[in-house]
């Protein structure tokens, strides 16, 4: 495999590529440093309604049009906001890369932002919404989120509220526009059958300097509280959620709370899963993840259970994570740590992998992370040092969601 070849611009724009031979495809994608996390809190669903907007239609290209320009040639075309960026990614044949550039600079930088569509996409984020407060297993992850950072902007919905979207007017995405997608806030990358001097053509061409403000953080210091939120309707299912403040990408800890992670609940032959579904069936579902962003972390397990049977869960469940912060072993890590490697060496094997990983290694790190360093420091993990990034996550009250008519945790 190739190494990537990366470019800053005069603009600001950082344009990286990533050849990787054999293939007559390619997957290209635009990623904003800025997300929800950037919004005024009475502007909560800003970043996402932007996103949802560019596709309305363009000064260029009509809505129709953006959709059967992508599909003429095969190809496909989305967008997706997080917390800290946003992204705009196609996939296509590598002949057509200069379409999916042009396209996707064309969204961020002409929409159009008419006044009856604004109207209209803000009903289809409503539905959004509505659908995830209709989705237990969904919504009660964005319940958590709240709890563990009340009232800050890493706590609040990604689709913000009724409230919120009302406010937004028509001159709040022109000015998200303006400040949150000139050239030096944004990252370019292509992977697969590509050329990285066509690529900064097409990106010099597409992406002209405008002013704007250079790439910051977000403001305000994170603040973990073992907040409480239990949503008592009735559901056949009820849907548990605990979370820890835990190492973020930055902290030399992060590789090893992954390993207790996924350790802990990261597949069926976990501690979790093992113990509290398979031995003693207290839940269908249950496992653990960890979400690291540049400037904190949270690990959080998730069960679903019979609403009768959700003290007993949440107990075990609590009493599985301990133990295995005291007593994990090497077999469990060995597995924990061939899980993790094998999903980041399976994921590049493809454009679209591969492009999602050089854009967040950019971001996050500002450079290109070889997946073969990063490799290296998820096998440097031992024991010791997953037992220990377990139990200082675990060392503190957790935060807690819950949803279902059963008593609510203490």
């Amino acid at each position: 495999m190739t190494e990537p070849q990366i470019t800053i611009l005069d603009s600001g724009l950082r344009v990286a590529s990533w050849a990787l031979p054999g293939l007559e495809t390619a997957a290209v994608a635009l990623t904003a440093e800025t997300g929800s996390r950037f919004e005024r809190p009475e502007l909560n669903g800003l970043a996402h309604l932007f996103e949802h907007m560019v596709f309305k239609g363009t000064r260029r290209r009509s809505a129709r049009a953006i959709a059967e320009e992508m599909e003429d040639v095969g190809g496909q075309l989305n967008a997706w906001t997080s917390r800290d960026t946003t992204m705009f990614h196609a996939r296509l044949l590598a002949r057509d890369l200069p379409l999916g550039v042009d396209l996707i600079a064309d969204l961020v930088s002409g929409a159009r932002f008419d006044a009856d569509d604004i109207v209209r996409e803000k009903e289809v984020v409503l539905q959004e919404l509505g659908e995830a407060r209709d989705t237990p297993d969904d919504i009660v992850f964005d319940h958590l989120q709240e709890a563990a950072f009340p009232e800050q902007a890493l706590g609040r919905s990604i689709l913000g509220d009724e409230a919120s979207l009302a406010r937004i007017t028509r001159d709040d995405l022109i000015s998200w526009q303006a400040d949150h997608y000139a050239p030096q806030r944004l990252t370019l990358v292509a992977a697969g059958k590509v050329d990285h001097a066509a690529l900064c053509r097409l990106a010099e061409a597409a992406f002209p300097a405008a002013p704007g403000t250079s790439r910051t953080p977000p403001g305000e210091a994170v603040r973990f509280h073992p907040g409480r939120h239990h949503d008592a309707r009735r559901i056949e299912q009820a849907q548990l959620t605990a979370g820890w403040a835990a190492p973020g990408h930055h902290d030399p800890a992060q590789d090893a709370a992954l390993l207790f992670t996924l350790a802990a609940g990261g597949g069926m032959s976990s501690r979790l899963f093992q113990q509290v579904r398979e031995e003693r069936g207290l839940a269908y579902s249950v496992s653990a993840s960890l979400q690291p962003y540049v400037d904190a972390g949270l690990m959080s397990v998730h069960a679903a259970t019979d609403p009768k049977q959700a003290a007993a869960a949440r107990d075990l469940i609590m009493t599985v994570l301990h133990e295995t912060a005291a007593e994990l072993e090497q077999a469990e890590l060995n597995r924990a740590r061939a899980q993790a490697v094998a999903g980041l060496l399976m994921a590049l094997e493809g454009p679209q992998g591969a492009s999602d990983y050089l854009g967040r290694s950019l971001i996050v790190h500002g450079r290109f992370l070889p997946p073969a360093e990063l490799v290296a420091r998820i096998e440097a993990v031992t024991v010791d040092a997953a037992r220990a990034a377990g139990a200082a996550m675990l060392a503190h009250v957790p935060a807690r969601a819950e949803i279902g008519r059963h008593k609510a945790a203490a």
